[in-house]
């Protein structure tokens, strides 16, 4: 029985069969405001049902051949294959209709089914504003969810025209793939799209709020929509994301040189969305939470313009060329984000030229923590089947993706890079490709043979370490340098074998001026092997300090030798430049998840150079990760030492900064979530109701929750506090930070009555159950969470069987025991594996988190020994 799976080897087998040509979907959503035609669900926010019809045109390559289509429906009415009806009840089974027979040549196919809305952010999500009273409905269709929507051919590979005609409530509005037409009375219907895979189909329903603009060039207008809820209007700086999304268009078709493939291009900031953003072709949804209700630093601009500019490289990469196959999905993805992390910090004009510096301290970091897990794997995963794939979009996927594209950036050369790109477009605009597609064109314009670069780099799991070897004689001159690679074992459990990597690299070196780290020499070389010289260096004066993978053009661990380390240690905050700082941040980071540097020596390195790190965004995870830090590595008898010097180093930089500034904005927050005295806690409630202040710091929206939820954490905000700063944020936004301080409060009952909600209960839409999860798992109530560890290890199955993907994995992974940083735990977990036969999906994300009980437990024996 396949369930809701498909296998690769079927997807191939159906592709080899069949040609799509077009879909006409009919969808009547004019009950959608009043929860559709069965009504509104229990919970008030979703449920019902909806008519949806489809007609689908499309070749067989042989006479009598048999097929089946996706659905995932709860009633089907009518099947019509080729002007003959079949009866449901027979051909509808497990999520597919099977299509016997089929003609040789021309088939015709008619659907008409009652599918579901859902509040699981999985298909057609519906959700109503706390606002204005209002449902509002998008959909999200990556990997397998069209088929929740409308009878579809659901894989990549299969490309076909749609045209979607939809009803809707009056005054609403109907927002697809295709120019947005004027509606007859309810009644919406968009021109046929382009071809186009399934997943990045896309409808957007209700009274949104819009913006128009348009793009110009060459002669040639795309018009330019933004839209969001009338209760977001307010906070909606349309004109800041309309100059990220002309600066993306300017550079991305002058290195794609390739227009714009879609007749407009709308960005949709819609409710309770899973992920950042999907890239729909023409109609880009995005979480709303990008909308800014309070004061944010500039990291959060920036990070809100990567994800602007990531989903429009989709348009090309990924949308007008698709992937055959999931097993090419890092490619999708790393693509999308190392252009659009190359456009920040390329494009003129752009507000965020240090962009590779924020990668390396976010993205790289996520890449080397998910590299050391048991589950690691090529980037080029094998991927065979959907289960597969919905566990696959991981910091591989894209984080390590996009740092491996980098290095074969540096590595062919970034003119050749985009020489080959531009011809790949060309060559298979609208089609689907392999790696290798993309491959043999770099190969014709470098003159590189990535055969063996993609082997080793693509096809392998695991990270590289790269070592400085040097020798100096009594004048300090160097005589000897090189580059030593080691390759580790893998992870236990991991498949495959360690392997030495062709990297391309720069090598810097640093002198100390007027206190002050500045780069004198940059050398850039192919490292290889086990052993690479490097004579340029031979010779010179020994500088202060040399660091390899200068620029981060490889992805590898690095580490310094002794006197490099020393200065470093001392002068951190001193690099004139903000990429080499975060490089070595990152490195001492990496070396503290590795047991190598102790957790307080961590926090020692980070309070000696943190005042002086001017990177908004390097800041903010350095502050992430000192808390995380001290929550799970530092050594349980020390940690509340560790925790009240971070708390203290806080306030001070907290009255110390800048009034009005993004650092005393990111110290309050910080601050904020690990206040514990007395006199801390008093000071959040005073800056909460008005009696102290803070220079330049504005208390407003989100940092108001942000105290109380501390504040209810810590047992200083009941009930009645928490509804009375609901009643002042009467919106979606207000309830979830409500229901995260509700969690949070410190009390068996409180603690129960989360659990209910989330593990007992199926109730909850996704945004609320993610917030209450957040809430419940609080590091300082360690005891009072043992309990739920026996609690969990008996549920875990049940939920995994019975929630939808998304749900199901907000719980597995949230809900894990791990502030349990015990050996209970691990044999908990290993007895768990043993005997509850979970899917290789569950198993995997079970096996994560146990690795992350290990690792700390090895962390805080490091720490204990300093």
């Amino acid at each position: 029985m396949p369930g809701t799976n498909l296998t690769r080897d079927e997807a191939q087998e159906r592709a080899r069969l069949l040609t799509v040509d077009a879909y006409e979907i009919d969808l009547d959503l004019s009950g959608a405001q009043e929860g559709g035609a069965s009504g509104p669900g229990e919970d008030g926010n979703t449920g019902g049902t909806y008519r949806s019809v489809t007609t689908v045109r499309f070749e067989a390559a042989e006479a009598g051949a048999d097929s089946f289509i996706d659905l995932v429906a709860p009633a089907v009415h009518e099947v019509v294959l080729n002007g003959e009806a079949l009866d449901p009840g027979t051909v509808f089974k497990d999520s597919r209709i099977a299509l016997a027979g089929l003609r040789a040549g021309r088939n015709e196919l008619r659907v008409v089914a009652d599918c579901a809305y859902t509040n699981t952010g999985e298909g057609l999500h519906r959700f109503v504003d706390p606002v204005d009273q209002q449902a509002y409905l998008y959909t999200q269709f990556e990997v397998p969810d069209a088929r929740r929507v409308f009878a579809s051919f659901e894989q990549p590979d299969l490309k076909a025209t749609f045209q979607f005609t939809v009803k809707a409530p009056e005054g609403w509005t109907v927002i697809s793939n295709s120019p947005t037409p004027e509606p007859a009375g309810n009644i919406w219907r968009f021109e046929p799209t382009p071809r186009i895979s399934t997943y990045i189909t896309a409808l957007i329903v209700g009274p949104y709020h819009s913006v128009h603009s348009t793009y110009e060039k060459d002669g040639r207008t795309v018009p330019l929509g933004i839209y969001c809820r009338p209760s977001l209007a307010e906070h909606l700086d349309a004109e800041e994301i309309f100059a990220v999304t002309r600066q993306g268009f300017e550079w991305f078709q002058e290195k794609f040189d390739y227009a714009y493939p879609f007749a407009k291009y709308d960005q949709l900031f819609v409710p309770e969305f899973n992920a950042g953003a999907m890239e729909n072709a023409g109609a880009v949804t995005i979480r709303d939470q990008y909308v800014f209700r309070s004061k944010v630093t500039d990291a959060a601009y920036e990070v809100r313009a990567e994800t602007i500019l990531h989903e429009l490289a989709h348009m090309w990469f990924g949308d007008l060329v698709t992937m055959e196959w999931w097993n090419d999905l890092w490619l999708n993805e790393s693509f999308a984000t190392y252009t659009s992390i190359a456009c920040q910090a390329y494009a003129p004009g752009s507000k965020w030229p240090h962009s590779w510096t924020t990668f390396a301290n976010s993205m790289k970091t996520w890449a080397y923590r998910q590299d050391q897990l048991p589950s690691t794997h090529p980037i080029m995963a094998e991927i065979n089947d959907l289960d597969d794939v919905l566990v696959n979009f991981d910091g591989i996927t894209y984080a390590k993706g996009a740092s491996v594209l980098k290095q074969l950036v540096a590595y062919v050369g970034m003119d050749e890079f985009f020489q080959g790109v531009q011809a790949y477009f060309k060559a298979h605009a609208y089609k689907n490709t392999r790696l290798s597609d993309l491959l043999g064109a770099l190969e014709e314009t470098s003159g590189r043979d990535l055969k063996t670069w993609s082997k080793k780099w693509l096809e392998t799991a695991g990270i590289n370490i790269l070592r400085p070897e040097i020798e100096v004689d009594g004048a300090g001159v160097i005589t000897s340098f090189a580059v030593k690679q080691e390759a580790p074992a893998l992870p236990a459990g991991a498949k495959g074998e360690p392997v030495l990597r062709p990297h391309r690299i720069a090598i810097g070196a640093y002198e100390l001026r007027d206190g002050k780290l500045e780069r004198t020499e940059r050398i850039e070389l192919d490292v290889d092997g086990a052993l690479t010289a490097v004579p340029q260096l031979v010779g010179k004066q020994r500088p202060a300090v040399l660091l390899l993978n200068d620029d981060d053009l490889s992805y590898a661990k690095v580490r310094m030798d002794e006197e490099s380390l020393k200065v470093v240690t001392e002068h951190l905050g001193d690099f004139t430049e903000s990429l080499p700082r975060a490089l070595s941040w990152a490195s001492a980071w990496d070396m503290t998840r590795d047991a190598e540097l102790p957790a307080r020596d961590y926090l020692s390195l980070v309070l000696s150079g943190i005042g002086k790190e001017s990177d908004i965004g390097v800041v903010q995870s350095l502050h992430r990760q000192v808390k995380l830090a001290l929550d799970l590595y530092a050594a349980p008898d020390w940690r509340e030492t560790g925790l009240a010097t971070w708390t203290d180093a806080a306030l001070e930089q907290l009255r110390a900064a800048e009034p009005g500034s993004d650092h005393q904005l990111a110290w309050a927050r910080a601050f904020a979530a690990s206040a514990r005295t007395d006199a801390q806690l008093d000071l959040l409630q005073g800056l909460l109701d008005g009696t102290e202040e803070i220079s330049g710091l504005a208390v407003d929206t989100e940092l108001r929750w942000g105290l109380l939820q501390r504040l209810a954490a810590t047992g200083r905000a009941d009930e009645k506090a928490i509804a009375a700063e609901l009643d002042r944020d009467k919106t979606s936004a207000g309830e979830r930070h409500a229901a995260t301080a509700r969690a949070a409060r410190p009390t068996a009952e409180a603690k129960a009555e989360a659990w209910a909600s989330v593990v007992e209960s199926d109730k909850l839409p996704n945004s609320l159950q993610e917030a209450v999860i957040g809430g419940f798992v609080q590091p300082d109530q360690r005891e009072l969470l043992a309990p739920y560890t026996a609690k969990y290890f008996a549920a875990v199955k049940d939920i995994w069987n019975s929630r939808s993907h998304e749900m199901a994995q907000q719980i597995v992974v949230g809900h894990y025991p791990a502030l349990q940083v015990s050996q209970e735990t691990l044999d908990a977990t290993d007895a768990w594996l043993a005997s509850a036969e979970p899917t290789p999906a569950l198993r995997r994300l079970m096996t994560e988190s146990r690795a992350g009980i290990e690792r700390a437990l090895k962390a805080q024996q490091a720490d204990a020994s300093a």
